[in-house]
């Protein structure tokens, strides 16, 4: 079992949110909870539709049990065991992989450039939509086909420039605690106390 995420310097975006709330502290971010709905929205239904591209490939790869039938199906046989971070997939498809990765990357940060008007409030955009799509993106794999089994489930998180590996737990604590600095960093300062420990 691989605690820590590969290669090492992946386990340094930890950092992420905890440097942007400190530079964010002395001026609260200029983010509207609308705005912050709007992008949340989009970014979760699209980190279901990246679940779906996920479910896709697992079925091109004769790595779905149970696809040909229902969901249900699929649920059944979710406990056939595979390790997502030791499959390879063959090299056309990763080819496409890798530029559907970029592509999401790009649109995530379309939607902060029209969400936000100044680079600190994109850039906070950017990690709340990229938060909430990546969230949005394990809880529509474990909605629908059962997957990952457990936080402890290795994933492979990314592609570009080498592939990220990572449990799938490290993400989503991320993910925690991007949302709760964009949240805190909005917020006057007098709310921030209540909005942390909600948020703890």
């Amino acid at each position: 079992m691989q605690l820590l995420a590969q290669p090492w310097w992946v386990n340094l975006l930890i950092v992420v949110p905890i440097v942007a709330a400190w530079f964010w502290r002395a001026r609260p971010l200029n983010i509207s909870l609308r705005q912050l709905g709007w992008a949340a929205a989009f970014a979760g239904a699209f980190g279901f539709v990246e679940a779906a591209v996920v479910v896709y490939l697992r079925a091109a790869s004769g790595l779905l049990p149970g696809y040909q039938g229902t969901l249900a199906d699929v649920v059944r046989l979710a406990g056939t065991p595979y390790r997502q971070d030791q499959v390879a997939l063959p090299p056309s498809l990763l080819t496409v992989e890798v530029f559907r990765e970029a592509a999401t990357i790009l649109m995530l940060v379309a939607v902060a450039m029209l969400a936000a008007r100044v680079a600190r409030e994109r850039w906070a955009a950017f990690l709340w939509c990229f938060a909430i799509w990546d969230a949005a993106y394990y809880i529509g794999l474990w909605a629908t086909i059962r997957w990952p089994q457990s936080l402890t489930t290795a994933d492979v998180l990314f592609l570009i420039p080498v592939p990220w590996i990572a449990q799938v737990w490290f993400p989503l604590l991320m993910d925690a605690a991007v949302v709760a600095a964009v949240l805190c960093s909005r917020r006057p300062r007098a709310a921030i106390a209540s909005t942390r420990a909600w948020a703890a």
